[in-house]
């Protein structure tokens, strides 16, 4: 995999509204991992994409019209099948996680990558998502130095009394193993 731009090569790239300048001087220096689909518990459809563009159709299902108007992003989305689609650069700031602290450090979105998968918190991942998601983290330390020593998160980590994800469902062991973290 390499990066050029600030953008992962291998991914389609969906642009997002989304996102702002990072605080300066920031670099990225977490790495965090989330959950999402819509509507809950679906997968395939056009539907992620549509929210981080702004343009989800809240009259297409109900859980729609409660979320159709948040301004979200993330830089990734590793969907079931491995496909990799971009939405921010990585230069920038995604908008992610919220009200968030890591490590005492508040707003996270100013110094990490956020990376989604779809799922869901209670339903296991799949092979070609590890897989993926290890390739993209392992391009991701050795394009930014920030990134070492690697720290890699879960949004439950970060905000643990407003968010699960990425939940029982995802295998930490897997992660650590591949990418050698404790």
């Amino acid at each position: 995999m390499q990066i050029q731009n600030h953008r992962l090569l291998d991914a389609r790239f969906v642009h997002s509204p989304n996102y702002n300048e990072r605080p300066p001087g920031v670099a990225p220096e977490l790495i965090v991992v989330h959950c999402i689909s819509l509507p809950p518990g679906s997968f395939g459809g056009p539907q992620i994409e549509q929210l981080f563009q702004n343009c989800l159709c809240p009259n297409e299902h109900p859980y729609f019209a409660e979320v159709h108007q948040l301004k979200v992003s993330a830089h990734l989305l590793i969907r079931r099948d491995g496909e990799l689609v971009q939405f921010v650069p990585f230069d920038k700031r995604a908008w992610h996680a919220g009200q968030s602290c890591h490590q005492g450090r508040d707003n996270c979105n100013d110094f990490s990558i956020g990376i989604e998968l779809e799922g869901t918190e209670d339903s296991p991942y799949e092979i070609p998502q590890y897989q993926q998601l290890i390739r993209v983290i392992d391009t991701l330390r050795h394009y930014y130095p920030s990134l070492n020593p690697l720290q890699v998160v879960g949004h439950s980590d970060i905000a643990p009394d407003r968010k699960a994800d990425p939940g029982p469902g995802f295998d930490w062991t897997i992660l650590q193993q591949a990418l050698g973290l404790s």
